[in-house]
């Protein structure tokens, strides 16, 4: 990653200097089906750049990371390629005050899911590609000024095989109707011709109708023998004009057979509903097209007119709602994207919060309240806000508006504090300054600053106009500090079990104001009840909830009833006894949930013994209702177990737990979908003889339990085990992959083959991932992900030492997303001794000038596995 880098400094002198008015940018993209050839391979490029600069004379540059240019030409001058370019910025001196810059350039096709990805599909040899930039990836694509806030118009051409369609943010306007059912494009016709290796035979040309001023990250092209689908979107407003959005969705061929494009449309108009009911402000990008592509790094991408989705959100087999409440969660995020970071777009990645933060929140309110999913909440008081807890205990922790002083600090900030915390913040300023405000304040916010780019200020100031609150002081408090506040309850009662007094209990590094809920639940028959139910504005390290005494004593009392606020939720004894053996009993979900994730976060704090937490899933899972909780209670358990239980004790938590999976599946309803998560966390649990036994067959038919479709996608669950495990070998997996000849297939194969338990089998997947580029990323997280079995401590234990004396080599030499998956993936923490603790803390002190990013993963695990020790010694206290 070297020379890549671009500074905060050197955007913000940069968009000084500059105002782009637009750009034309030509690919051709018939090489990505040619016979290979020596790497990289590589498609022309060649971009038209029109710009004005404040300061004639005055330099600056391009950003352009290519194996070559051809010829660059600036205002009809022509440039020695070789003497402005350097591998990733082409200079550019002695501006006037208009200017034109043309590069013509040689660019790689990337295997690692950054630029301009090209995947090969092993079933039937169709060669797809995508693009993906964020935050800063579409100078692998054409030459450009890759910073958000220089945005502008943007037309483009591709050249692409016979038989290929090509879409990208504006519609296709080539002109010839009735091709591919009625897709318009012509055949290919004059190109730039100079140098690049010319122009190839064959092919069509498309061309796209010129996009609002956008962002260079957002921009996109999507192309291959896609299967397509499309729908309409119709809008009629108050004033009697109606809005009319082409719909398309696609995905590879091969998965046609599953594609639900008919609910994603559903969830797609729904959604569109949603925002225009709240934003007053009709779509702004013309078409709206959703690509499943395959191999994506992340979960999607929110690139205006053609969204980009990771292709593992089409399903092969049969999931719970859960996985279908993800994906409208999803596409809903995506597309409140539409108006909070493309049509209004933070200035630089410090403010990046401004648009996931809202993304995040906005998904799910548009969820639960226009769609079939209306217990979104549930979900992101269990699932979403783990993710920020987490991350806001890390070294690394952050205010919302961070400090982000360069590329490589903005591709690590798309965390769990941007997006779930900034989220979950937002929900409680929904309820401290108003929904109605709230909403008005966004209104207003699009309207000032359409198609133009904003700070923190921007929002705050239009904020406090309709809430009429202090929004400087909030943000303070929420936006510009870091970590996570705890509340807790402390009750007095009197003689007769009444409440004298109930005050709420801050901590933390910097107190904030909360707005909360405190309620009170008792036993009701079986069920644990809430009788009772106060707001109040906690401020500072005590405040007493007034509207509560007098009341009868509670069995259970839950602050942050109603997931208003952003807390850790602590309970004060007796209730936390309840809960031990009464947690079930919650009727309410979403106070289960919340009582779930604060269980959780006493167990990580090391407050709560890691066996206890495995208790309450063997007494209460089982009862969970609402599966994505129930999903996450699994993932927990099992963290609590292979991380956080004294190691004299994993034999026996293992046991424990897959004896409660394995009764709990042959309890579960037949063909449920709390049948279908058991049996998966079975499959993750299984460590015995019968267990294994069990799973294998129900692989080969000589098993059966009532109602369990075992499914391809299912299969693979199953396998992997059998493969860590040694029970499956090399012949066994190939002929799995032999039913299952496809993308997702060998995925699951690579991953299986890396999971056996042989030293030869760990030092070849160590060698495919650390010592060799040849694997696409989602190969390379497959290997790893078989790699790292919880049951082969002693054998991955030698990669420890390997691990610290090769990151900053795989930093340097690897591109940043493949770089991060190596050093995150393949951290020792299932060496779980302070001798690896002190080997990264060595490395760590070894190593100080090291890339800020890369010290900063490194110390994210390692705190990880510190957390983990803690835990450790707590567990094991509890029966010294």
């Amino acid at each position: 990653m070297p020379g890549e880098n671009l500074s905060r400094d050197e955007a913000r002198e940069r968009a000084a200097l500059l105002a782009v008015d637009g750009y034309e940018v030509f690919l051709d993209l018939r090489s990505a089906i040619e016979e290979d050839g020596p790497e990289p391979r590589t498609f022309r490029s060649v971009t038209t750049i029109r710009f004005r600069a404040a300061e004639p004379g005055a330099g600056t540059f391009a950003d352009l990371v290519a194996p070559s240019v051809t010829a660059v030409t600036l205002n009809g001058e022509e440039l020695d390629p070789a003497a402005v370019f350097d591998g990733s910025r082409i200079a550019l001196p002695a501006l006037r005050a208009e200017n034109v810059l043309v590069v013509d350039a040689q660019c790689a096709y990337s295997r690692t899911g950054e630029g301009l990805h090209r995947f090969v599909d092993p079933e039937d040899g169709e060669v797809y590609v995508y693009t993906q930039y964020e935050p800063a990836d579409a100078r692998r694509v054409f030459a450009n000024f890759e910073q958000p806030d220089l945005k502008a118009p943007f037309r483009f051409e591709v050249a692409a095989p016979e038989g290929w369609t090509v879409w990208s943010n504006g519609a296709e306007e080539s002109g010839i109707e009735g091709r591919d059912g009625g897709i318009p494009g012509r055949s290919l016709g004059e190109l730039p011709q100079k140098g690049g290796g010319g122009r190839r035979e064959g092919g069509e040309t498309w061309r796209f109708a010129e996009t609002e001023p956008i962002s260079t990250y957002i921009t996109a092209v999507v192309a291959g023998p896609y299967h397509y689908e499309t729908d309409l979107y119709t809008r009629t407003f108050d004033d009697g004009t109606t809005l009319e959005i082409p719909l398309g969705a696609m995905c590879r061929k091969g998965l046609a057979k599953h594609f639900d494009a008919d609910d994603i449309f559903l969830v797609t108009k729904q959604g569109l509903d949603f925002f225009h009911d709240h934003f007053d402000c009709p779509y702004p990008f013309g078409k709206y097209d959703q690509a499943f592509v395959p191999e994506y790094n992340i979960g999607a991408m929110e690139n205006p007119g053609c969204v980009t989705f990771r292709e593992e959100f089409v399903f092969r087999g049969k999931v719970t709602q859960a996985s279908y409440e993800r994906r409208a969660n999803v596409i809903l995020h995506e597309m409140a994207h539409m108006w909070f970071g493309d049509l209004v777009t933070m200035q630089w990645w410090d403010d990046l919060w401004l648009k996931e933060s809202f993304a995040d929140f906005m998904g799910s309110f548009s969820m639960v309240e226009a769609t079939r999913f209306r217990n979104g909440w549930v979900t992101f008081a269990n699932n979403r806000k783990a993710w920020a807890y987490r991350a806001d205990q890390l070294p690394s922790t952050h205010p919302i508006t961070a400090d982000i002083r360069d590329l490589e600090d903005a591709k690590l900030n798309f965390d769990g504090i941007t997006y779930a915390k900034g989220a979950s913040v937002l929900k409680q300023l929904v309820a401290y300054a108003g929904r109605d405000a709230f909403l008005e304040g966004a209104r207003r916010y699009f309207k000032r600053h359409a198609y133009g780019n904003t700070q923190l200020g921007d929002l705050l100031s239009v904020l406090e106009e309709t809430s009429g609150r202090d929004m400087a002081a909030w943000s303070r408090s929420w936006l510009e500090t870091a970590g996570v506040n705890s509340l807790t309850p402390a009750v007095t009662y009197d003689a007769g079990d009444r409440i004298t007094e109930l005050a709420v209990v801050q901590d933390g590094d910097h107190l904030r104001p909360h707005r909360v809920a405190v309620g009170l639940y008792r036993h009701e028959g079986t069920d644990l009840v809430r009788y009772a139910r106060a707001e109040v504005d906690v401020v500072g390290a005590r405040t007493v909830v007034g509207e509560l005494t007098g009341a009868e004593r509670p069995a259970l009392v839950l602050v942050n009833d109603d997931d208003l606020t952003y807390c850790k939720i602590r309970f004060d004894e007796g209730s936390l006894e309840t809960l031990r053996s009464h947690l079930g009993a919650v009727t309410d979900p979403l106070a289960r949930a919340l009582c779930w994730s604060a269980l959780w976060n006493l167990t990580r704090d090391a407050l709560m013994p890691a066996r206890d937490f495995v208790a309450l899933v063997l007494d209460f899972a089982g009862r969970e209702s609402d599966i994505g909780v129930l999903q996450m209670v699994h993932a927990w358990a099992r963290t609590a177990l292979v991380h956080y239980a004294a190691p004299e004790w994993r034999e026996e938590g293992a046991r424990l737990l897959s004896a409660c999976a394995l009764r709990e599946l042959r309890m579960a309803e037949p063909g449920s979908q709390h049948q279908l998560t058991w049996a998966r966390f079975f499959a993750s649990a299984a460590t015995t003889d019968a267990d294994l036994q069990l799973l294998q067959g129900l692989l080969d038919g000589t098993a059966k339990i009532d109602g369990l479709d075992v499914d391809q996608e299912l299969r693979w669950a199953f396998l992997e085990p059998l493969a860590s495990h040694g029970v499956a070998d090399e012949a066994a997996i190939g002929a799995e992959l032999a039913r299952d000849d496809t993308a997702s297939g060998k995925r699951y194969q690579v991953r299986c083959l890396a999971a056996r338990p042989s030293a030869a089998v760990k030092d070849q997947a160590w060698a495919q991932v650390v010592e060799s580029d040849t694997l696409s990323n989602a190969l390379v997280t497959a290997t790893i992900s078989g790699f790292v079995q919880a049951s082969q401590r002693e054998l991955i234990a030698p990669y420890a030492e390997k691990y610290f004396e090769t990151i900053e080599r795989v930093w340097a030499e690897r591109s940043i997303q493949i770089g991060m998956d190596v050093v995150q993936g393949l951290f020792p923490g299932l060496q779980d001794s302070e001798a690896t603790l002190g080997a990264a803390d060595a490395w760590l002190a070894a190593h100080a000038s090291a890339a800020p990013a890369l010290r900063r993963l490194v110390l994210e695990s390692r705190d990880d596995l510190a957390r983990a020790l803690r835990a450790q010694a707590r567990d094991a206290a509890r029966t010294a």
